[in-house]
């Protein structure tokens, strides 16, 4: 079963939401990175709401979620509460799951009461706290002031990515996937990435640039499992690492051997049982406490 809600968020922002699975079954949330949509999610949803409900929705900005002015992490932890709200009865606890500048939302969250109200664990794939242009090595140079100058400059182009090309697969596979990805994944991502508008890319990527979420990593106190791919070029295994040091709940950190940024899509069965384990651990077990 699926169905079709609006969250509106503290600023008005009207987010798109799906639930998906049969009512009442353990929650699970999903948050998807910058440039993304529910759709990089197809995996995950597909498996898991057979027997779980899946929230997912889109990021302000990003597929069917209006765009707003207000481009910063509160406004991305604002999005997340409303959801929350939305969609949990009072006190209902869920796993919440994200990739990239979705898990970028959660530990703006981690602070919020409504986010500890919900949160049974957490999984953050793919991601990072601070440093993002300074560590990334979308730009094959040593790490330096030009390396970091001309990162700036890729991630943060206002050019239209244009149609998904052969030579458009090629570039997006090489930024942000494994070499040994398949067709179809880079096929998938190449899709959803060229459908996010450019003005939404370029704002987000000037939040992302200045990111500063350290401290909150420390106040991420539900337990949290870290998932990287060893050759992530957008973020590094090094912000992985960091993250998973820093967590005051942490359940380990898994590097996936030659995966690149897209986790989730690069490894869907992974990612999907590891979420399962989380709500079988924590969810069902505070549920039947």
């Amino acid at each position: 079963m699926t169905r079709e809600l609006t969250a509106v968020s503290a600023d008005g922002t009207r987010l798109h939401v799906e639930v998906h699975g049969p009512d009442g079954a353990p929650a699970v949330v999903l948050a998807h990175g910058w440039t993304c949509s529910t759709a990089f999610w197809a995996a995950q949803i597909r498996d898991l709401s057979v027997d779980h409900r899946v929230i997912a929705y889109d990021q302000r900005g990003h597929g069917r979620t209006e765009h707003s002015p207000v481009c910063s992490t509160d406004a991305l932890a604002d999005d997340l509460e409303a959801v929350l709200a939305a969609t949990l009865a009072p006190g209902e606890k869920a796993v919440i799951a994200g990739h990239s500048m979705g898990g970028m939302t959660v530990l703006a969250a981690a602070r919020r009461d409504r986010f500890r109200e919900h949160a049974a664990a957490v999984l953050l794939c793919s991601t990072g706290a601070s440093r993002l242009v300074d560590e990334s090595t979308v730009v094959p140079l040593r790490p330096g002031r030009l390396r970091t100058w001309l990162t700036r400059h890729v991630l943060g182009s206002k050019a239209p990515l244009g149609p998904v090309t052969p030579v458009a697969k090629k570039i997006l596979k090489y930024a942000t996937m494994g070499a040994g990805s398949a067709p179809h994944m880079v096929e998938s991502c190449a899709r959803i990435v060229h459908a996010c508008p450019r003005r939404v890319r370029h704002a987000w990527s000037q939040v992302l640039s200045a990111l500063d979420l350290d401290d909150a990593v420390r106040e991420l106190r539900v337990p949290t499992a870290v998932i990287v791919g060893s050759g992530d070029r957008m973020t590094p295994p090094v912000h992985a690492r960091r993250i998973a040091a820093a967590l005051p709940a942490g359940l380990g950190l898994t590097e996936l051997p030659g995966l690149g940024h897209m986790t989730p899509v690069e490894a869907p069965e992974l990612v999907s049982g590891r979420i399962r384990t989380l709500v079988t651990t924590y969810t069902q077990l505070k549920e039947g406490a």
